[in-house]
């Protein structure tokens, strides 16, 4: 379907910025100068690293895989050696142009997979640097606010800021929430309990969408370095099993009453999958009822109803199980490519990856084009609520 496709403005919703080396030192007031977040060179690795607080964290280039000549878990080195798209607007958007790609929704690396790191630091510094964050991110979408669209980071350790961090980064452009479902490895509840309601509530009259990405606040120092650290059957294997971690997310929020509490927040699941919503919507139905819960909580749909209404899954490589789910849940689907992640849509030269837009020119085969425009605009542009 060439002119369709060609036509069609595509929204890819789930990208990431590398952030780049002076975001937080840059905007750090003077009393901050010295504490505030850096990159600094490592003798241990031979190269720099992210220091936050105590944490020797990531590579400079860890995350900006695209492009890249080894398979992980080797990495670019420094930023001379990555996709300058990974960090810099300008060439993100001819990388968008060269893909095929409308917007973008851009979510970070280090708030989101180092969260621990700045959890320990001084607790108005903590808050500080996701505010930082937040006003790097409308910084770097300013290159073109209809295309490059941010999602809000949240010092959720401390709900009342967080609750205040909604307000501020929505008004300044922000478009949805980056959280988690499970929080237990960072001592809170998990977020259908009544703490998180201040914030829910919010959300959802800012018509903020919650986006649960992988890994999101639940990977430790350790966690990562292990990840480093494994052979490429081993990646294959985690990788894949880990996407079902979403599963479980989203099978909470729908079970414990979380979709029903808020009927007009929207639950985002992303870098996660698509294939494996049809099955949970049917296994959630049957069990629902088999286990006499359709019996005891008639206060409840089936959770098939809050699926269709509220939660959203994402592809990006799904192929032969790609027309099933479109079929099945057509307004519940949404692109994505994970630039500039290893599982990226994006070539290299050992990359298994097309290009965007002609990796889709063959998924879309055989789904019909009011289906297209819905799984690769219109459920995006509802949901973010892009122009």
């Amino acid at each position: 379907m060439p002119d369709l496709l060609d036509d069609l403005a595509i929204v890819d919703v789930d990208s990431h910025v590398s952030e780049p080396a002076d975001l937080w030192t840059s905007r750090a007031p003077a009393r901050w100068a010295e504490e505030a977040p850096r990159l600094k060179w490592s003798e241990a690795h031979q190269e720099n690293r992210w220091v936050v607080g105590d944490a020797v964290l990531t590579s400079e280039a860890e995350f900006a895989y695209a492009g890249w000549t080894k398979y992980p878990p080797h990495y670019p080195p420094s930023f001379a050696d990555a996709d300058p798209g990974a960090w810099d607007p300008t060439v993100r958007l001819e990388r968008m142009d060269e893909y095929g790609i409308s917007a973008q929704v851009l979510y970070p690396n280090l708030v989101a997979f180092a969260t621990y790191a700045f959890r320990q630091l001084d607790p108005e510094l903590a808050i500080w640097t996701i505010q930082a964050y937040n006003d790097f991110l409308v910084d770097f979408a300013s290159s073109d606010l209809k295309r490059l669209v941010p999602l809000m980071a949240l010092p959720f350790w401390d709900l009342d800021a967080a609750v205040k961090e909604v307000d501020r980064a929505a008004d300044l452009g922000h478009k949805g929430i980056l959280l988690a479902v499970h929080f237990d490895k960072v001592g809170l509840p998990p977020l259908w309990d009544a703490h998180w309601e201040p914030l829910l509530k919010r959300a959802e009259e800012r018509e903020l969408s919650i986006n649960f990405h992988i890994g999101f606040s639940q990977m430790t120092e350790e966690d990562r370095k292990s990840m480093m650290e494994v052979s490429g059957d081993e990646h294959a294997r985690i990788t894949s099993v880990n996407h079902f971690n979403n599963a479980r997310a989203i099978a909470d929020v729908i079970c414990t009453g979380l979709c029903a509490r808020f009927p007009k927040l929207n639950f985002v699941s992303v870098e996660s999958g698509g294939g494996w919503l049809p099955y949970l919507a049917e296994s959630l139905d049957w069990h629902w009822k088999n286990f006499g819960a359709m019996d005891a909580r008639k206060d409840l749909e089936l959770p098939s109803f809050y699926l269709r209404r509220q939660v959203y899954g994402s592809f990006w490589f799904e192929r032969e199980c790609l027309a099933r789910v479109a079929d099945l849940l057509p307004d519940n689907l949404m692109f994505e490519t994970d630039y500039p992640h290893p599982t990226s849509l994006t070539p290299g030269p050992v990359s298994h990856a097309e290009a965007p837009r002609e990796a889709l020119r063959k998924a879309m085969v055989g789904v019909d084009e009011t289906v297209v425009r819905k799984l690769l605009h219109d459920n995006a542009a509802r949901v973010y609520h892009l122009d």
